[in-house]
């Protein structure tokens, strides 16, 4: 996310009240330069980021201890190695666990709950917006819910795909990237057999609502729509039969225009659908697994340029940026473009190149960053 001066971000920042109208927030300018007397003004345009499971395991608050000393809890040098790489007009990732309260306590797996501070560990290394549907989104009940969206209130981080009350869920998330309004929704498969209390506190997959969905978004003023979703089998690379019919179906309606998946903790392919991408799964962003599996450490940031043409908005670039999380001590995110090479690290890179050019994501134009 790129930092523009105060005045800048005051002019444009617009916050929810939970009515139901949309939640409108503004980021950096992205507006193309002003055009020559010569010829036409060059097309809008704006470029998006997004990151894979952010999974807090009991190791990873213990080094956000050990990182803030005496100032407390700083998630912040754990991601810091990717903030370079976020930088776009709009940047959204996934929260895969709740928040509590910043006195505790915290829990790992089987029913997460971590620290308020990651928010601010995320907002400090560049993101904009984070989806909570996740099927670890009722593991400590709806007070979680709370706590996880006051948290990320608290520090201008914002949610969607869980939700506090009847009017917050309906109302569209809608941020501006750069001048461009793009609408996020976010989906899961379920809540590990947990009942939702009420069917309004987080989307559970479902393509007539998330369509629908899609549209009430483009009719409160979205020009673009991106789904953040949780589907597929864990730590499987290979995209289940079932993402790939659901991705066709969706990207087969004109409200939907990218598709960013997450849950499996592995990196899985992407693929282009007519003009339209689907990235299956980006892997853990950040993890501290109590059995690494090795694969369950690398992840990818996927980049999109946006462009806006006769026909609409289209990508007109794609790419993957690989990452890992290297163990330490002290354990650390890493963009692997960015770092001396290693034997773990090329080995790393090597299998993540292979996985997201399996359904020929390569021959359609997907290509790895360079920093």
């Amino acid at each position: 996310m790129l930092r523009w001066p105060a005045l800048v971000l005051a002019t444009g920042l617009a916050l929810s009240a939970c009515t139901g109208s949309p939640v409108v927030i503004t980021t950096a300018p992205g507006t193309p330069s002003s055009p020559t007397s010569t010829g036409p003004p060059p097309p809008r345009s704006f470029t998006l980021t997004a990151g894979g499971d952010i999974l807090i395991h009991p190791a990873l608050t213990d080094q956000a201890v050990a990182d803030g000393g005496a100032a407390g809890r700083n998630f912040l040098p754990l991601l810091s190695g990717i903030k370079e790489t976020l930088k776009a007009d709009l940047s959204l990732c996934h929260l895969e666990v709740p928040l509590g309260t910043k006195e505790g306590p915290f829990f790992g797996y089987p029913s997460f709950l971590a620290p308020p501070e990651v928010a601010k560990g995320l907002v400090d290394v560049g993101y904009d917006s984070c989806s909570t549907a996740s099927n670890h989104t009722l593991d400590r009940g709806v007070s979680a819910i709370q706590t996880t969206l006051d948290a990320m209130d608290a520090v201008g981080l914002k949610h969607t795909g869980s939700f506090r009350t009847p009017e917050e869920a309906a109302a569209p998330l809608i941020l501006d990237a750069g001048g461009v309004k793009v609408a996020q929704l976010s989906f899961t498969y379920g809540f590990n057999g947990i009942p939702l209390p009420q069917p309004w506190r987080a989307n559970q997959i479902n393509a007539a609502k998330i369509l629908a969905d899609a549209r009430k978004a483009r009719e409160a003023g979205a020009e673009v729509v991106v789904l953040s979703v949780q589907w597929g089998n864990e730590y499987q690379h290979a995209a289940t039969e079932e993402q790939k019919a659901l991705a066709r179906q969706l990207l087969a309606d004109p409200a939907l225009d990218l598709i960013i998946g997450t849950h499996v903790h592995v990196v899985q392919p992407f693929e282009k659908i007519g003009k339209k991408w689907v990235a299956y799964g980006l892997g853990n962003e950040v993890a501290r697994h109590a059995e690494p599996r090795g694969v369950t450490e690398e992840g990818v940031i996927a980049r999109f340029k946006f462009e806006q043409g006769p026909e609409g908005w289209t990508v007109v670039e794609a790419s993957y940026t690989p990452t890992l999380v290297e163990l330490g001590p002290p354990i650390r995110l890493v963009d692997l473009t960015r770092v001396p090479a290693t034997d773990r690290r090329t080995q790393a890179i090597n299998r993540t190149e292979g996985v997201v050019f399996s359904m020929g994501a390569n021959e359609q134009g997907l290509v790895r960053s360079k920093p």
